[in-house]
């Protein structure tokens, strides 16, 4: 338990981290890369560039302080965060590197500022914070390797079989190397790709939404291309051409908690915009498996028809459903957007909404949702990469 001392310290800290939590993260992640390059074969080096890993780390310190007397406000993030690290094998010992660095950037950015009395204050909150993800992560990782064909960390799968499903968007279908059944998964759950790509000095990681309902036989993952974004995209280009049929890939146990709740009868609405089809398509196929009475509509928007994956998976599915409705909108080919009027006309009312895309389409679609009247608790989001605080102030 912190003193309360150390949490007036703590929460005196706020407004500072407010202004200056991005600079610290970033000279924190800088710090320890140049101390422990080996952690590069663990973090994404693509949301480094971009900030984002920077900016979600900047948002959770904040959080943590101005909840410090009140920690189970944050105990949503934690468990978000620790999915995370599960699916990357994250481990205890690591936990002291970072808060040595992490308290380090604090003095080196806030200089004098950064007193003794602070930097104690904050080395004893990490250790709470630290704690508490290390606990929840080790009850996952047991969790994961006492289910039936569960393991750890990462396993060797093979690739049983590689499919084009659009311009863009290709689907690999992966067997455990060992011949182990496969541990079950709840639908919108992903997994964490690693590979040593050529010309790569580390390993590289990616989550990727298992894109079907479980078989038993095989974990899909659907991925787009993102050559448009090099070098952001290392890890799609590389599945896309260089592993074939019979090559092999590790991967994590499925993790995450953006799932659909199978125990449920609740209407649902499904909204997808591009490669955010991937959960979404698990969730249907579950659906049409274990509870085909059940209401559900099917919202996607992609850039045009080439763009667009399991089009006719999805009609198929649609049609064999009595309570489903299924509409999709071409961005690009005057179709338009998902607007306020449509999500007005084809939400159910009274279902659990699901969302995921790009972070600019969620934004709007769950603006749209607030201003259509749905409720907070009923509307359920997933980031592709680390969370970002989507700004909802106006409709």
């Amino acid at each position: 338990m912190l003193s309360q001392e150390t949490i007036n310290i703590i929460k005196s800290t706020v407004p500072v981290l407010e202004e200056h939590g991005k600079t610290i993260t970033t000279v924190f992640y800088k710090n320890m890369f140049e101390a422990h390059p080996e952690l590069l074969n663990v973090f994404n080096h693509a949301n480094q560039s971009r900030g984002r890993q920077q900016t979600a780390l900047a948002n959770t310190v904040y959080a943590a302080a101005a909840n410090i007397d009140n920690l189970e406000a944050i105990v949503p993030a934690v468990v978000q965060i620790a999915h995370k690290h599960k699916s990357l094998g994250i481990t205890p010992e690591q936990y002291p590197i970072v808060g040595y660095h992490l308290l380090g950037a604090i003095k080196e950015v806030l200089g004098d500022a950064a007193t003794p009395e602070i930097i104690q204050a904050w080395g004893e909150a990490y250790g709470v914070i630290a704690d508490a993800f290390i606990g929840v992560e080790k009850g996952m990782y047991d969790e994961a390797e006492q289910m039936p064909g569960g393991w750890r960390t990462f396993k060797e799968f093979v690739v049983a079989d590689k499919v084009v499903e659009s311009d863009v968007i290709t689907s690999f279908y992966l067997k455990p190397a060992d011949g182990e059944k496969l541990p079950s998964f709840k639908p919108g759950q992903y997994i964490t790709v690693r590979v040593k790509a050529s010309g790569e000095k580390y390993t590289l990681n990616r989550q990727y939404s298992l894109s079907q309902a479980e078989n038993g036989e095989t974990y899909r993952i659907s991925v787009k291309r993102e050559d448009e974004c090099v070098p952001f995209g290392k890890v799609s280009v590389y599945l896309h051409n260089e592993v074939n049929v019979g090559d092999t890939v590790e991967i994590s146990v499925p993790a995450g908690d953006f799932f659909l709740d199978t125990e449920s009868t609740k209407a649902v609405t499904l909204i997808s915009g591009g490669v955010g089809v991937t959960p979404m398509m698990s969730m249907y196929e579950t659906i049409a498996q274990t509870s085909p009475e059940r209401q559900v509509a099917f919202l996607h928007s992609a850039r045009t028809r080439k763009h667009q994956a399991f089009n006719n998976r999805l009609i198929e599915l649609n049609a064999d459903l009595p309570n489903s409705a299924y509409e999709v909108l071409y961005s690009e080919e005057g179709d338009g957007f998902i607007t306020r009027e449509f999500l007005e006309a084809h939400v159910i009312k009274g279902s659990d909404v699901f969302v995921c895309g790009p972070t600019p389409f969620m934004q709007s679609i769950i603006q749209n949702l607030h201003a259509i009247g749905v409720p907070e608790e009923n509307i359920h989001f997933e980031f592709f990469g680390p969370a970002e605080v989507l700004d909802l102030t106006h409709a």
